[in-house]
């Protein structure tokens, strides 16, 4: 499974969109500082995921999630 993911910081207004076969994993590692673009807005919450058993249609979910229109949907909708 891939896992298309949104976190939202705890402590600023800030979101990050990603990708991951290990979502638990992923997120420790967020919150660990262990990931460069996240490591000075943690700690980090999951705010949702969707899980793709086809790897093509998670990369191009995150991709979309990553555009303007994307990011609009998520605020919006997710």
């Amino acid at each position: 499974m891939k896992y298309v993911y949104i976190l939202e910081s705890l402590r600023s207004l800030h979101f990050y969109v990603g990708i991951t076969d290990y979502l638990r994993a992923r997120l420790a590692k967020h919150n660990a500082g262990e990931v460069p673009h996240t490591s000075k807005f943690g700690p980090w919450r999951l705010k949702t995921y969707v899980a793709f058993s086809n790897a093509k249609q998670a990369v191009a979910f995150e991709r979309y999630l990553k555009s303007a229109s994307g990011r609009a949907f998520a605020k919006k909708r997710l």
